[in-house]
């Protein structure tokens, strides 16, 4: 890989484990997900909770390895090439342990995270509502307060785990609380009365997942399950801003595992598959798809690593969001990119179930998607940069200055 000399002897032998891991998922499982036969692979999560690979960033006294993020993301990149459904519910336990992890209490860490690692808990996010997509503050979900119980009734949709999961991160707005971003709260719902599953979609790709949306009926929530207890009222805003870094990352690392299964499928193709006297690999038209695709790949897991020491070396939050949104759309983009030039390779016969290109090419159209879209990447990317740039200094050259006619300033008319 083209970050190999970043990693240092450890993080090779946990890359080992991981890929050890990934080769036990039975292949009957991955076929049963796809075929829409599984609701929730909660064996899934038990074995890779036994095997300790779940939660590598959080500490290791509720399980975690206390490891940093770019450890994280290149164990991401191993689980990503059984495609998006497991790859997400691993991911997962990094969304919402993060929650957990940075703003829970003692008591919630105790209690959530400890199994969450373990693969004993399964978890899932309620984000998304019918009536909103990227606009997370256009929530109606509401929390109505009585004594020391709140009594949540909304709904959310694209609930990865609606069906299996135990544990839901639920924001939602506290009545009584005029100004949206004061108001928003994040809850820890365990599956129970009142908690309803609407409908479960039929999926293009990503399937097994039990994706679905949830009904929440004057669901009770105790005062100790706000995240953060009392304290946590009115923090969604900061918990979701939080929750972009795992949930875009997690997105990154996995595309980056889904891409290099399809090109790894392509080359071994092209480098047998012969036409006209030789293999399909001595073309042009093939190998420089090979090429553009390994080239992609390796871009987006160098971008993936930078951004992951940024997170860990902290720092301006407007650069990491910056840069955590370039490795989302990145990642992503070139995944795809990456998935349908493997197709082509395969022609005819990856089209078919033959090969599982399709099923990846299904997949990955997702995660361009989902965690906020390439198109609010692109916004938060010049948002964050434009704030950057009008407040920092210049610095270095004034390259402005090297034209030929840059005296001339009253030809520089800008209708300000």
């Amino acid at each position: 890989m083209s970050v190999d000399a970043m990693l240092n002897e450890a993080e090779v032998t946990l890359r080992s484990r991981v890929q050890d891991f990934v080769a036990s998922v039975p292949r009957q499982l991955l076929l049963d997900m796809d075929a829409d036969k599984v609701n929730y692979p909660q064996e899934f999560l038990e074995e890779a909770g036994r095997q300790g690979v779940l939660g590598l960033r959080f500490a290791p006294k509720y399980g975690g390895a206390g490891l940093p993020w770019m450890t994280e993301m290149m164990a991401l990149e191993e689980v990503g090439v059984l495609g998006t459904a497991l790859g997400c519910l691993y991911a997962l336990v990094s969304i919402v342990g993060e929650a957990v992890s940075k703003f829970g209490t003692e008591e919630q860490k105790e209690k959530y995270l400890k199994p969450m690692i373990a693969g004993t808990l399964g978890v899932a996010e309620g984000l998304t509502e019918p009536r909103g997509g990227s606009d997370f503050f256009a929530a109606t979900t509401r929390a109505r307060r009585e004594g020391d119980v709140f009594y949540l009734s909304g709904q959310k949709r694209f609930v990865v785990g609606a069906e299996g999961a135990d544990l839901f991160l639920v924001y939602g707005k506290v009545e009584g609380i005029e100004d949206p971003k004061k108001a928003m709260t994040a809850f820890l719902v365990e599956r129970g009365p009142g908690v309803e599953i609407a409908h479960v979609y039929g999926l293009m790709g990503t399937r097994g997942g039990g994706t679905g949306r949830l009904v929440f009926k004057n669901v009770p929530v105790p005062i100790e399950n706000v995240l953060g207890g009392e304290a946590g009222i009115g923090n969604g805003t900061a918990v979701f801003h939080q929750m972009m870094i795992p949930e875009r990352m997690t997105s990154a690392g996995a595309a980056v595992g889904m891409g290099r299964a399809a090109i790894e499928i392509a080359t071994r193709y092209a480098d047998r598959r012969r036409a006209f006297g030789r293999k399909i690999r001595r073309f042009e038209g093939v190998s420089f798809k090979i090429a553009e695709s390994l080239t992609l790949l390796d871009a987006a897991r160098s971008l993936n690593y930078t951004t992951a020491f940024a997170i860990e070396a902290g720092g301006d939050p407007g650069k990491i969001r910056r840069l955590v949104s370039e490795a989302k759309k990145f990642s992503t983009e070139s995944a795809w990119t990456v998935v349908n030039h493997a197709m082509q390779v395969l022609g005819g016969i990856g089209y078919t179930n033959i090969f599982p290109v399709e099923k990846l090419l299904r997949d990955v159209r997702l995660i361009t998607i989902w965690t906020g879209t390439n198109e609010i990447m692109n916004l938060v990317i010049q948002h964050e940069f434009y704030k950057e740039f009008g407040t920092v200094p210049l610095r270095g050259r004034d390259v402005e200055a090297d034209a030929a006619g840059a005296e001339f300033s009253e030809e520089k008319e800008y209708n300000e």
